[in-house]
């Protein structure tokens, strides 16, 4: 499983087709990551980059490099760990355009310790992909090797009770519930037939992050674009969103957006 996992995400990295400039390119890489924050303007309250200057930061799935090149701009040590080769090879690419630093570990995250030097990180960090290991649970085991006391986790994991959910089910399912784990991993990419995506609901994030205390778990995002026309560049919403007031659309995305954030640390800081 793990292979076919590693296979999809080095066929299509994530967000690699956020700009239409040749790959590697400066020009690329800055209207990639303009593309990504329009998309998802959430993240940099999330990471809080800034926060991390001077500070070691440990990136689980850091993809082309859009969040790791946040950290490294904003004066943090970045670590960066993907199980895509092809995802690295932009990310140390984007490295080398800005002409910033930082380490790079072509690593399975379920037997990370295998490869990642065990070594303490202020900040482990990991957005959008540790739903999409085999087996989470191993993911968080190795994590705690790399915390102190006061290390914090900031995670993104798909949440369970959400637009995103539904609106699968719904357009590919046909309102077929039963079928939702089989329609939400096929379904839950830019490129279908994901091989591996869970889902999770507060209990299950709970479960999941066993030895570590969860201090903040709240919602956010939902896509309200025309995907035919996102694809060619065009931020046109969905006519079912464009009647919604702003505040209103805040507020659905608070109680059902896709990506639960969630920040914690290890239980036995006493926090």
């Amino acid at each position: 499983m793990i292979e076919r996992v590693q296979e999809f995400w080095n066929r299509r990295p994530c967000n690699i087709r956020h700009s239409s400039k040749p790959v590697g390119t400066k020009e690329y890489f800055d209207e990639v990551e303009a593309r990504k924050r329009f998309v998802e303007p959430h993240i940099p309250a999330f990471a809080q980059f800034a926060r991390w200057k001077g500070k070691k930061v440990l990136e689980i799935g850091s993809g082309i490099g859009t969040d790791s090149i946040s950290f490294a701009r904003a004066g943090a040590s970045i670590t960066c760990v993907d199980l895509s080769e092809k995802s690295l090879e932009i990310c140390k690419r984007r490295f080398q355009v800005y002409g910033l630093e930082g380490r790079f570990f072509h690593a399975n995250a379920e037997e990370l310790s295998r490869t990642v030097p065990v070594e303490q990180y202020d900040l482990v960090y990991s957005f959008g992909v540790i739903h999409h290991t085999p087996h989470p649970e191993r993911v968080i085991a190795e994590l705690h090797k790399y915390c102190h006391p006061d290390t914090e986790l900031r995670v993104m994991l798909y949440a369970k009770r959400s637009w995103k959910v539904s609106w699968i089910v719904m357009k590919y399912g046909k309102g077929a519930f039963w079928r939702l784990n089989s329609l939400v991993r096929d379904r839950s990419e830019a490129e279908s037939g994901c091989p591996v995506t869970y889902t999770y609901s507060r209990r299950q994030v709970q479960r999941l992050l066993a030895g570590f205390e969860v201090l903040q778990a709240t919602r956010d995002h939902i896509f309200p674009y025309q995907i035919p026309k996102y694809i060619n560049y065009e931020y046109r919403w969905n006519w079912y969103f464009r009647w919604i007031p702003a505040p209103m659309f805040r507020w659905l995305e608070q109680r059902l957006g896709w990506h639960y954030l969630i920040v914690a640390k290890p239980a036995s800081s006493g926090r």
